[in-house]
């Protein structure tokens, strides 16, 4: 068997994507605004991804179509997208029925009346990093989270954005540190190194952009966003709040997150007719309807890992690969180039955990040649991943976050503080790193 060999134009179709979405979405924005419409909704995400998985068909044109129907279905086939699939749709049914009982606003309303109206949103980043770290995924606690946090913002007279990115912020943290985390089991098998080592070098870096860098600046926007004076009491049902609440528990408790959502799903109904704001009927038509609201960010899910499978094959991920070893200079330019080898995938495929698993190899043998701790290795995989995950507007993440907030994903990237501030203390941790690893 050859191996792929390194093609730059392999990455065309990302570039096709970043094109075609970010500048028309800046054009109609900006330049050519269309009356009731927002400038980054008149060109549909699923049409960029289409256009651009064209581009990587009519590539390569030694392959047969069937051959590279037979690579995508292999990248749509991967674990880690099947998992994601069926999280979307279960995220639907339980998001759908929540906000139709009314569960999700008395939730708000409930949180608003315990916590001053000025702390709401760093309370929702403490809580969505407790819940990350406890399920270990930060998708299954965007679903969870998001529309608590758009009632809050919305209820608080908060920027819907902010608070959404504060909670995907949230999840990233957690979903960084989790022991049970698809992106910590591939980091630390990749490397050979023991979960406590990795959580302990993530943890010096990750906390200090969560507590420091984060929190103080984020209290100070709510602080500035919302007035006291101007907050009211909510009236709500403390009992339509319940499904929400036992939901936050069990997801903090560390119950699989597929019983979590599908729990979620049918308490919320029980509570919702028996509280008389849904019947039988209605219920079973919020899930649906809630389902159907997923079905753009699944389609995009299938499209980005079709693309990717394709990309991979034409070679793009190996002159990402070759390029990085060539530039590397020196212990500290080992570190940065595994962080770059890592986002740079992570960006290819909208996936950190495939990133992670595929910049893993080459990773491990810049580890060696560059006289860096494993353990090192492993948490600047994780932590690159983590932040490129967290910000880039076709991730499932703010993908997610976005549906469900009713917003556009680029509208949430100015308010990840926590991923750039995650960035920039990375970065002065590998820059103060002197230790070279010694076996």
């Amino acid at each position: 068997m050859n191996e792929t060999k390194p093609n730059l134009k392999a990455l065309l179709p990302i570039l096709i994507f970043l094109i075609v979405y970010l500048g028309s979405g800046i054009y109609y924005e900006y330049i050519n605004p269309q009356k009731g419409q927002m400038g980054f909704y008149v060109m549909s995400v699923v049409v960029a991804f289409m256009i651009a998985l064209i581009v990587a068909f009519i590539q390569n044109p030694a392959l047969s179509f069937e051959k590279k129907i037979h690579i995508c279905a292999k990248g749509v086939g991967d674990d880690n997208i099947v998992t994601m699939l069926f999280i979307f749709l279960m995220a639907g049914a339980f998001s759908g029925v929540a906000q139709a009982s009314g569960s999700a606003t008395s939730t708000a309303y409930l949180l608003l009346d315990i916590i001053p109206p000025n702390f709401a949103v760093p309370a929702l980043f403490i809580i969505a990093c407790l819940i990350s770290m406890a399920m270990g995924t930060s998708v299954g606690t965007i679903t969870v989270l998001v529309p608590i946090a758009f009632a809050v913002a919305k209820s608080a007279e908060l920027g819907i954005p902010l608070g959404v990115a504060t909670v995907v912020g949230g999840a990233m943290f957690g979903d960084n540190l989790s022991f049970i985390s698809d992106t910590t089991i591939a980091a630390t098998k990749t490397q050979g190194v023991e979960m406590k080592d990795k959580f302990r070098v993530n943890f010096k870096i990750a906390l200090p952009a969560a507590k420091f860098d984060y929190i103080i600046p984020l209290a100070a926007v709510s602080f500035a966003m919302a007035d006291p004076a101007e907050i009211k009491n909510f009236d709500y049902n403390l009992f339509q709040a319940l499904p929400y609440l036992l939901v936050l528990i069990a997801s903090i408790v560390g119950i699989n997150v597929f019983i979590v959502l599908g729990f979620g799903a049918i308490f919320s109904s029980i509570i919702g007719i028996a509280t008389k704001s849904l019947t039988i009927a209605t219920a079973f038509s919020a899930m649906g309807e809630g389902t159907k609201n997923m079905f753009e960010t699944m389609i995009v899910t299938i499209l980005v890992a079709s693309m990717g499978a394709l990309m991979k094959e034409y070679g793009g991920f190996q002159w990402i690969l070759e390029i990085i070893r060539k530039s590397l200079k020196g212990h500290r330019g080992g570190m940065l180039g595994v962080g770059l080898l890592t986002s740079l995938l992570d960006v290819a495929t909208a996936n950190n955990t495939v990133a992670i698993v595929m910049s893993g190899p080459i990773a491990k043998d810049i580890s060696k040649e560059f006289n860096i701790d494993p353990k090192k290795t492993a948490s600047l995989m994780d932590i690159f991943s983590c932040i490129c995950q967290g910000i880039i507007p076709y991730g499932a993440q703010l993908l997610i976050a976005a549906s469900l907030a009713h917003i556009t994903s680029i509208q949430i990237i100015p308010y990840l503080f926590y991923q750039f501030l995650l960035l920039a203390c990375v970065l002065i941790y590998i820059i103060h790193d002197r230790t070279e690893y010694i076996k």
